[in-house]
């Protein structure tokens, strides 16, 4: 713990210099540095103050200790007692959330995402689940007040999605989705399935941190950019011009496509944010030489033995197997009720962080 303590104190020696610097008039007057710290500063308060009130707790319990020698009224003995052992639960609960508070952050839990949806194994039946899966997180976003557009789309004709690709933005969304990377596999009977047998499909979940404002310069001679009309539900709505835009990173083969706006310029703007992202990942990853392997231990190829997480439908089941979790509403779950599952997830990799942490 002493370790973890000295992580603690070094938290705080940070904080007290960072307010010493954003009261500076030179910091003040260089506003994308006093925003900087301003922000650095924000995230470390709580820590500071939780901190604080922990070593206010145990002071209190030293001293309370200190005073049971010389007590010798039995009732003051007992109020005395009784304030130790409340004071030592109030620390308990305190260090249990200081430990959660200085485990590694992850740079990206405060981002927005780009979702990519896919189906899979299983034809038909794999893009109807891809499409149940995109209406499931839909849901569970409204229920965060997220905001969800969707970049691109390319459906069947049995109402499903090859694929579907999302924007979702609101607070802390990467590190409520980041956990849903990976092959979804679901055990139902397809409606196309006329003796009613069981049939087991997979769809493919992928989940990036949207980088907004990355530091990557993209050679306008390496995107080829077709136009073409937006298609709409028809009548007035069809758009006679051609506002739809595809952007092609032609050394990685990125491809960005955007018709959700109206005018061609709109959907420029937003397909080289997407793009950009795209690239950005794409080349941070290869630096380190994992790209492809990080790609396939995230979202899997979509074969039936990989997943994350099955959907048994004849059950109303939910199993996630990379914590053995298994809860009995699935019919709650496709509905966009995910916290029990989410929450999970996070508290499981802080036990692993934490494990590692305590191991140092």
């Amino acid at each position: 713990m002493q370790k973890i303590f000295d992580k603690l104190q070094a938290v705080v020696d940070r904080y007290d210099e960072l307010n010493e610097l954003i009261s500076d008039p030179e910091v003040i007057a260089d506003t994308q540095r006093f925003m900087k710290l301003s922000k650095e500063e924000g995230s470390l308060r709580e820590t500071v103050e939780k901190y604080k009130e922990y070593q206010k707790v145990t002071k209190t319990i030293e001293d309370d200790q200190a005073m049971l020698a010389d007590i010798d009224d039995d009732e003051l003995l007992a109020m005395t007692k009784q304030e130790i052992a409340d004071s030592q639960e109030q620390q308990k609960k305190l260090e249990d959330e200081l430990l959660v508070l200085v485990l590694p952050k992850d740079p990206n839990d405060d981002k927005n995402i780009i979702m990519e949806i896919r189906g899979a194994a299983g034809g038909d039946e794999a893009s109807l689940f891809a499409a149940d899966l995109y209406n499931m997180y839909l849901h569970y976003a409204e229920s965060q007040g997220w905001k969800v557009e969707v970049v691109d789309q390319s459906p069947t004709e049995v109402g499903g999605f090859k694929e579907i690709v999302l924007m979702i933005s609101g607070q802390k969304v990467y590190s409520k989705l980041k956990f849903e990377n990976g092959a979804h596999r679901v055990q139902r009977v397809p409606v196309t399935e006329s003796a009613g047998r069981v049939h087991t499909s997979t769809a493919t979940v992928g989940v990036m941190p949207e980088e907004e404002d990355v530091d990557i310069k993209i050679d306008p001679k390496d995107i080829r950019v077709d136009v073409y009309r937006s298609s709409g539900a028809g009548g007035q709505h069809v758009n006679k011009t051609s506002s739809a835009v595809r952007m092609t990173h032609l050394p990685t083969g990125i491809v960005v496509a955007m018709q959700d706006e109206r005018s061609q310029q709109q959907n420029r703007a937003k397909a080289m944010r997407i793009l950009k992202a795209r690239v950005y990942d794409y080349y941070k990853q290869k630096e380190e030489n994992q790209y492809n392997a990080e790609r396939k231990n995230a979202i899997g190829t979509g074969d039936r033995s990989e997943r994350i997480r099955t959907y048994n439908y004849p059950q109303n089941r939910v199993t996630d197997h990379r914590i053995g979790l298994t809860i009995n509403k699935l019919d709650r779950v496709m509905s966009g009720e995910l916290d029990e599952i989410i929450d999970a997830l996070i508290v499981a990799d802080q036990a692993k962080k934490l494990e590692d942490l305590k191991n140092e």
